[in-house]
């Protein structure tokens, strides 16, 4: 075999190996953050959440007594998203309820007061009023964190959901706090 024969050979195999490291790197930029996914909480709660969903509970101190809280969350794209709520029954103490649940998550942030927004999720009761809040804050390791979150309710059913993140971004926020809706 010549020396041109050759070269030729491996000017092929080379750009082989360049398209085949080309396509790849293009197909990992295509893999999406978010799978977002549809998933049943309890009360008819329908939620879309961007990754599979581990589930727990645990004891909620809230309103002077231990609630029990069930959670499912998941972490996608640098983000942590969650929805957890409560079964109060009684729609008599929802609304302090409500406020004593985000002024704890507020103080875990160690973040102000923020402003709260309308929040209107499909088929949630209109009392107490949903809201939606954006708040920056502290994790427990010091570094900062950005949290957006709502609460709302239904049935004796308090719900909270939230994603934590270094930034919250729309293409985070709006499929998830859009997806809501009971059924």
């Amino acid at each position: 075999m010549d020396a041109m024969c050759v070269a030729t050979i491996i000017n092929r195999m080379l750009r082989a190996l360049s398209f085949f490291v080309i396509t790849s790197a293009l197909l990992a930029a295509c893999s999406p953050a978010f799978n977002w996914r549809e998933t049943r909480i309890d009360g008819g709660l329908k939620a879309l959440l961007p990754c599979k969903p581990d589930q727990g509970s645990r004891p909620m101190p809230l309103m002077g007594q231990d609630i029990e809280m069930q959670m499912v969350g998941c972490e996608a794209g640098g983000a942590m998203f969650a929805v957890a709520h409560v079964k109060l029954g009684d729609a008599g103490r929802m609304a302090l309820a409500q406020a004593t649940w985000q002024a704890a998550m507020l103080a875990n942030m160690q973040a102000p007061p923020p402003q709260l927004e309308s929040y209107n999720p499909k088929g949630a009761a209109t009392e107490p009023k949903p809201v939606r809040l954006t708040a920056r804050g502290r994790r427990a390791d010091g570094s900062a964190v950005a949290a957006q979150a709502v609460w709302f309710s239904k049935g004796g059913n308090l719900y909270h959901a939230v994603i934590y993140a270094d930034q919250v971004k729309p293409d985070m926020a709006e499929p998830f706090f859009s997806g809501f809706e009971f059924q």
